[in-house]
């Protein structure tokens, strides 16, 4: 099996447009959750009235104007998630270096990106128009641009990637199985560059309301949204929906070498699993968790002492993140881990960003891979009171400096769907 590595990074989050300015945020201790009020009078009459949104404003300031970053052409066929997805892949690739022009690079380079949920607010809008006005009021874009798939086909269209053209849609694990799928097309030869990650944009009073009703959201804060989201509080209450992209570019080691490529990390293991369980609680003792790292860990060819640091998936809701919590423990501690829980490095950034949903596991692993290059560990904000079993080190409220170089970075999904990514620095 080829080994791969990641060459670049782009991101579009809430804390802002670009990898650069959404980490030295995210480092900073900075939130982007607001209130939601604004964007539609219908949020009012739910419980549940905050997101976390890209802000918008000039590329030059971080913000989000599709139109420095798409032409009309191209943003009128393209969703939100889309153009999200689009924006990041263009950092991502200048970022690495590689814009292939040459038939057998684009033949070799391939794209896999997904959405969880992907065009909500055209599905809405269209079944809207249908009803009142019938046929004539369909716009002819709306398969196209309902599509999830088509996030991943617009990128290989504009840039001409021929390789594999691949859409995961797991829910909350999109961005994680993008990524580890990706990574497996170029381990089995099948590419040599693959741009991979996850988008997602549903911002909605219907989405916002469905998540609402299954008791997953955050309601007690609209008043204060930038406390809402926090992970492994003893008073969290929910997650908080979120929406942005990232796309990480993976590489076959040889061909980065051959081309000089600037390497961040190696992505040794990718490991998955189902919780056989419920459609949208984990088994209490995170039993699904904790196969999915410990397949990681397998492929990674490395013990649970090698762990430096996990990105945790916790996304401050009540049994998600005790589940995760006792996952990592039972992995991570032990004759072949560490001896004690203080040791036991984990954080969620959920409370910064919110969950991107399909995005998550993507923004999440590119988190990850900058923690093990700039030796840093992004902090849990909001984290004030921990309850009884949560004692390991969190890193709360601020960034912690520290060597890493193994991370484990966790994503689950709705239906018991798991997926764990270990990044490690590349070994000479």
């Amino acid at each position: 099996m080829r080994r791969v590595v990641v060459t670049g990074l782009g991101a579009v989050t809430p804390l802002g447009v670009g990898i650069r300015r959404t980490w030295s945020r995210l480092l900073e201790g900075h939130c982007g959750i607001i209130n939601v009020n604004h964007r539609d009078a219908r949020f009012k009459d739910q419980p549940c009235q905050i997101a976390a949104v890209v802000p918008k404003g000039s590329r030059d300031e971080g913000g989000w104007m599709a139109s420095e970053w798409l032409s009309r052409g191209e943003g009128r066929k393209m969703a939100t998630f889309a153009q999200y997805a689009m924006a990041a892949t263009e950092e991502a690739l200048g970022d690495a270096g590689w814009k292939p022009e040459p038939f057998e690079q684009r033949e070799a380079t391939g794209v896999c990106l997904g959405s969880g949920i992907g065009n909500f607010e055209e599905i809405y809008d269209t079944v809207v128009a249908y009803e009142k006005g019938g046929y004539k009021k369909v716009n002819p874009l709306f398969v196209p641009k309902l599509l999830i798939n088509l996030g991943a086909g617009h990128i290989s269209m504009k840039y001409g990637f021929m390789g594999p053209n691949h859409a995961a849609t797991t829910a909350c694990t999109t961005g994680a199985h993008s990524i580890g799928d990706a990574a497996r097309f170029i381990a089995c030869g099948d590419a040599d560059v693959m741009v991979a990650g996850g988008a997602e944009s549903c911002i909605h009073p219907l989405a916002i309301g469905g998540f609402a009703r299954a008791r997953s959201l955050a309601t007690d804060f609209n008043d204060s949204p930038e406390k809402a989201s926090r992970p492994f509080d003893a008073d969290r209450r929910g997650f908080v929906v979120g929406e942005g992209a990232a796309v990480i570019i993976l590489e076959e080691l040889e061909h980065a070498r051959a081309r000089g490529a600037n390497i961040y990390a190696e992505l040794r293991g990718y490991g998955c699993s189902s919780d056989a369980h419920h459609m949208t609680a984990p088994k209490e003792n995170g039993e699904g968790a904790y196969m999915a790292m410990k397949k990681a860990l397998k492929q990674a060819q490395l013990p649970p002492s090698a762990v430096d640091y996990v990105n945790a998936h916790a996304t401050s809701t009540i049994v998600g993140d005790s589940a995760e919590n006792a996952a990592i423990k039972s992995l991570l501690l032990g004759p072949d881990g560490k001896q004690k829980a203080a040791d036991v490095n984990v954080s969620s950034t959920k409370g910064a960003v919110g969950h991107l949903l399909g995005g998550a596991g993507a923004v999440e692993a590119v988190f990850s891979i900058l923690a093990i290059q700039n030796g840093v560990m992004p902090p849990t904000i909001n984290l004030n009171r921990l309850a009884d079993g949560f004692d390991c080190n969190y890193a709360p409220h601020h960034a912690q400096k520290r060597q890493i170089n193994v991370a484990l970075t966790n994503s689950f999904g709705f239906g018991g769907t798991n997926s764990s990514l270990c990044f490690a620095k590349l070994e000479k």
